[in-house]
């Protein structure tokens, strides 16, 4: 049975004016923040389409691997109009590098801005002075390589960061000011260190510090919004001018149109019902097939995402158990044929604020 949910924390007036990152303009405050090995083309679509979106961003794609042609980085690079406005999130630590890929995709349309990953703290990135490490910098090398894929393409440039390295070398503040001069239009902060990677709790306080530290430019807050008290407790503690969901979305698609909804009527509304979620699966993985121009190989990366599915969905064990060696999509289709027929699971319950956070898998995701 559903029921209205009793106390709904207040939006802030100002998230009803538009908002934009340089000439981009915004349908809503809250964008879709890179999670590389799912902010894929069929995610970001089938996003999209549930509404409520600001901006959507790629995975982050290796600039070398842009420059060189490979084939694997051009699937990351697959877009469509409908899913417009993207930015593409490059890595890497050599200007030239990061100049010439970010060159590459705007004189091919498949940019609409470029946004440079600084808080990546896997290692295999970090050890090549990418990611995280650019927050280390004391030389202006970091701010000069910036300053430099500004100079080189007319869309905006954005940057996504991390506070800092550690607790001790909280540099986001300094960088996000020095970036504003050379003429970055916005920036993302994950609230958390790269000694953190994705433990502990999420520094509000940080992230203040950072939009603090700038005159205009937007900044996003990122990292643990999953529920409308979370974005109310964003928005008041930091002041940041949006919000950039990664986790929260793969838990719950429709938590974009929730918030939406919620700043420009008060009320979040429903998140999709038991039969949309599995419609809104079996879309996404019905388009993992066609992105991958494979059904074996689309099954396999749905692999990565149904344990997400399977946790909101409350299927038993034995059914994710079954789902995450999926083989193909007839065999999909008899694996969920039980409960597509059948009504939901008791306690199922179409508002979010009655289930302040719904339960995603343990273990760890590259969320930068």
């Amino acid at each position: 049975m559903t029921t209205e949910p009793a106390i709904i924390p207040q939006p802030p007036a100002f998230y009803k004016d538009a908002l934009a990152i340089g000439t981009v303009k915004l349908a809503s405050r809250f964008n879709l923040a890179p999670l590389a090995g799912y902010t894929n083309l069929p995610f970001r679509l089938s996003i999209r389409e549930l509404g409520g979106v600001g901006l959507c961003t790629t995975d982050l794609v290796n600039a070398r691997a842009i420059v060189d042609g490979l084939q694997k980085t051009m699937m990351l690079l697959a877009t469509s109009p409908a899913e417009r406005p993207l930015f593409v999130q490059i890595f890497g630590s050599k200007a030239h590098e990061m100049v010439g890929a970010a060159k590459w995709l705007v004189e091919r349309g498949l940019a609409d801005g470029i946004d440079i990953n600084m808080g990546c703290p896997v290692r295999k990135v970090v050890k090549t002075g990418g990611g995280s490490s650019m927050m280390c910098d004391t030389t202006g090398a970091t701010v000069d390589l910036v300053r430099q894929v500004v100079e080189a393409v007319q869309v905006p440039v954005s940057v996504k960061m991390r506070l800092g390295w550690d607790d001790d070398n909280l540099s986001a503040p300094y960088f996000a000011r020095e970036f504003e001069k050379v003429g970055v239009t916005a920036v993302t902060i994950h609230g958390r260190t790269r000694e953190q990677g994705f433990a502990g709790g999420v520094n509000h306080d940080g992230i203040r510090r950072v939009v603090e530290a700038v005159e205009k430019i937007p900044v996003f807050g990122n990292g643990d919004v999953r529920s409308v008290a979370d974005a109310a407790r964003m928005i008041s503690d930091t002041g940041c001018h949006g919000i950039a969901i990664g986790r929260g979305a793969l838990a719950n698609p429709w938590v974009f149109r929730q918030f939406d909804s919620w700043v420009r009527t008060g009320d979040p509304g429903p998140r999709g019902t038991y039969a949309e979620r599995l419609a809104f699966m079996r879309l996404h993985l019905r388009r993992l097939v066609e992105w991958k121009g494979s059904e074996k190989y689309g099954c396999v990366h749905f692999r990565k995402v149904a344990t997400w599915y399977t946790k909101a969905l409350r299927f038993p064990k034995k059914v994710q158990q079954r789902l995450v060696m999926l083989s193909g999509l007839t065999e999909f289709e008899e694996i969920i044929a039980p409960f597509a027929s059948g009504p939901a699971p008791d306690g199922w319950t179409e508002y979010d604020t009655q289930q302040a956070q719904i339960a995603v898998p343990a273990g760890p995701i590259s969320h930068w």
